[in-house]
Parts: C-alpha cells; sequence; structure tokens
C-alpha cells in the first residue's frame, strides 16, 4: 500500500477534487458578471428602498414627515436620488467612491434621525441599538467597496 499522493486528476483522486472544488468559488467570482453582482446585493437595501420610495410618492413623502423632515417633498427626492443614483454609481464600479461614500453618508445620517436608540425606552431601545450596529456595518461594506474599486500603484497592468 502506497501513500504516495498523485498529481493526476480525476475521480480516483480525492485531494485534487477537492482543490477544484475549493478553487470554484475563486473562479466564480473572477467571472465578469460577478461583481456586478455583489455589488447590486451590497446595494439592495439602498436601490430597494429608493424603488419603493419612486414607486409610493404617498408613502415617501409620509415616511420623511414621519422622522420631521420638512420641507418633505425636499427630503424624499434627495433621498430617492442618493438611494437610486449611489447604488447606480457602485453597481456599474464608476466613480465607486462617490455612489458608495453618498450611501454611507447618508447610512450614518439615519441613525440620529430614526433609529435614535439613546433616546427610547425598552425594548425599543435595544432593537434600535442593533439596527444602527448593522448600519455601521453597511458602512463597513461601502468602504470595502471603495477600497476594492481605487487602483493600485505598481498593479499589473
Amino acid at each position: 500500500m502506497s501513500l504516495e499522493i498523485s498529481n493526476e486528476s480525476g475521480p480516483e483522486n480525492p485531494v485534487a477534487s477537492a482543490a477544484r472544488w475549493l478553487d470554484t468559488p475563486s473562479a466564480i467570482l473572477r467571472r465578469p458578471w460577478a461583481g456586478y453582482v455583489a455589488r447590486a446585493l451590497l446595494t439592495f437595501m439602498f436601490w430597494a428602498s429608493g424603488l419603493a420610495k419612486l414607486l409610493d410618492m404617498d408613502a415617501g413623502l409620509a415616511e420623511m414627515r414621519h422622522f420631521g423632515l420638512e420641507p418633505a417633498m425636499l427630503f424624499y427626492v434627495a433621498t430617492v436620488a442618493v438611494q437610486l443614483g449611489g447604488s447606480l454609481l457602485v453597481i456599474l464600479n464608476r466613480w465607486t467612491w462617490l455612489g458608495a461614500g453618498a450611501l454611507a453618508v447618508f447610512t450614518l445620517l439615519t441613525i440620529p434621525i430614526a433609529h435614535n436608540f439613546w433616546a427610547m425606552e425598552e425594548p425599543l431601545k435595544t432593537l434600535q441599538f442593533h439596527v444602527a450596529m448593522e448600519h455601521i456595518t453597511v458602512v463597513g461594506g461601502l468602504l470595502v467597496a471603495i477600497y476594492a474599486s481605487t487602483p493600485r500603484k505598481g498593479a499589473a497592468a
């Protein structure tokens, strides 16, 4: 009985078979369409919200008024523009720093406006605290998108 591992690939070589399975996610992520899918998923909460507001303007305006944002129409238009415009820039990987930066600032501004847990009573206080922490995590993801889209000095041409 030999303990030698063969370099041959095929069903008789479990090491080679496992290596191919481990390479599969990397190979998929190198496909041109994978970046678009990843960036669309990253921005989903923004473009879905922007489309919902666009399709139901009355609800969008009511949301602005609920949070005391007046004039509601100005905040509605600005919100939809940032959510859809920022998402589009990120998804298309064009001026990603601007789109992701605008979405990050927007997300941070929602914390004191809509998720001010420090001024709430339990159990809403804990719920809104966790939502605020999730928002900070989303900002981190947007910063990673900016970092990943930035060309590096010395990168292969």
